[in-house]
């Protein structure tokens, strides 16, 4: 179940690189609304040097996240770590590679590197004995294009997981290169965090940019079937939007903690079977998969957990009109408590969602009022904010249940799939004719969904 690969567009240019490469449910706190906060100031003239910055907006941006993060890791870094930070010593290069002025870099930029060799990258380095090192390197061109498509703090979000591998030089890291990448992720969603509640000087970041953020690190993953094991691996689209979530939600603490060996990854690498299709099954066997794996799952639950039998719904593929049961004709994703029904707009969401997407949207969008149809067999309620969050959350269990192969003996997780239960979110999450509108953002869908994947039913709002 998976689709085409992306590209690498960042890789890695010295000895010792961290690269931000495409290759508890959050409570999201924004500081004081947008109209109340003042504009943030650039950071003044001379106080962040970033060699070869222009007065282009990009430049500034990165500048004033790089005084904020300076001002961010200080503090938090003696507390967390125990001992100083120390600033970077090599300094800060801004690179635009189609018109580079050789003058401006005498030694290179950071760790050495020529300034092409910065084109469609970003890297922190430290390579001794090498011009530059402990520096931060980025190709603002390439950021340009990023923050014209996923918004103005996408150049800040580079800067901040660069700016987390320099953390991890001076506090030691993971072993593998996706745990030390998506550790960097981490460390970057915990100053993210710190940020939204208004705390910094020169950055602002809005409730809905969060939203573009985690819709560009899909540019930011590892091509669709890389190895976990790869030399240069830096997570699948959940590991990395997980990662940064962690640290958003949990704090530095977590990223120190939770990225060692038995850290759960989702990335990997195709079979024999699933390489000629990229692991997408046809659209009819997916629906064998679906109404196989679901009940399968749920009734699995139910014996082992709720002591009880589980009355499996029906689904139904309605092409257009929903149901009569439905609240609303217009409705794509359905759920009816009377007759336990759940409905799915075939030419308006599970087709497009398919053929945009990949299977396991499809999957996603029929577990969520599956979810609900479980719920209702509880005696809870299914159609409020709590029926809301519980749902996504137990959506991402059941994925985790799939992912796991304990969704029957014919159902096997393929590369890319977990992707899509994310892509889907932000994707559908917010139509009110696919999720009822409860004032949940994609960046809280998505977090609800990693808990469930993660912390198994128990985080689901399930008990009784």
């Amino acid at each position: 179940m998976d689709r085409a690969a992306w590209a690498h567009r960042i890789m890695a240019v010295a000895t010792v690189v961290g690269v931000l490469c495409t290759t508890g449910c959050a409570t999201i706190v924004i500081g004081r609304p947008t109209s109340l906060q003042p504009s943030p100031a650039d950071v003044p003239a001379g106080e962040i040097e970033v060699v070869g910055a222009t007065d282009e907006p990009v430049d500034e941006l990165a500048r004033n996240a790089l005084a904020d993060l300076q001002d961010y890791w200080s503090t938090t870094f003696p507390d967390v770590f125990g001992q100083p930070f120390q600033p970077l010593s090599g300094g800060y290069f801004s690179v635009d590679p189609g018109n580079v002025d050789p003058q401006e870099y005498p030694q290179g930029v950071g760790c050495g590197a020529k300034p092409l060799e910065a084109e469609n990258n970003a890297f922190y380095c430290q390579a001794p004995h090498t011009p530059h090192s402990d520096a931060i390197t980025y190709d603002r061109a390439f950021l340009a294009d990023l923050a014209g498509d996923f918004g103005r703090f996408i150049p800040a979000l580079v800067m901040a997981h660069e700016f987390g591998h320099a953390v991890q030089a001076r506090a030691g890291s993971p072993r593998s290169s996706i745990a030390v990448e998506t550790q960097a992720d981490c460390l970057a969603g915990t100053w993210t965090r710190w940020v939204a509640e208004g705390n910094a000087q020169h950055s602002r970041l809005r409730e809905p940019e969060l939203d573009e953020l985690l819709r560009g690190y899909l540019q930011l993953r590892d091509p669709v079937g890389t190895s976990t094991a790869a030399q240069s691996a830096h997570g699948s689209y959940f590991d990395r939007v997980s990662a940064f979530q962690e640290g958003f939600d949990d704090g530095a603490e977590a990223c120190r903690d939770h990225f060692g060996p038995e850290r759960v990854f989702t990335q990997g690498t195709f079979s024999d079977q699933d390489l000629p299709t990229r692991g997408n099954a046809p659209y009819d066997v997916l629906w064998t998969i679906v109404e196989g794996s679901l009940p399968t799952v749920w009734g699995q639950a139910f014996s082992d957990v709720f002591t009880e039998d589980f009355t499996e719904p029906s689904i139904d593929r309605f092409p257009g009109d929903a149901p009569d049961c439905a609240q609303d004709p217009d409705q794509e994703l359905v759920y009816c408590s009377e007759g336990a029904v759940i409905g799915i707009d075939e030419t308006e969401l599970a087709m497009p969602a398919y053929d945009d997407i990949g299977d396991f949207a499809v999957a996603t969008a029929v577990a969520i009022p599956y979810s609900l149809s479980v719920r209702d067999q509880l005696g809870l309620s299914t159609d409020d904010e709590d029926a809301v969050r519980s749902a996504v959350c137990l959506t991402g269990w059941y994925g985790a249940k799939v992912y796991k192969g304990e969704a029957g003996d014919q159902v096997q997780i393929s590369p890319g799939d977990v992707d899509e239960s994310v892509q889907f979110l932000l994707t559908y999450g917010s139509d009110p004719k696919v999720l009822p509108d409860v004032g949940l953002s994609g960046f809280q869908l998505v977090d609800l969904y990693r808990n469930g994947f993660l912390q198994g039913i128990d985080a689901c709002g399930i008990d009784r």
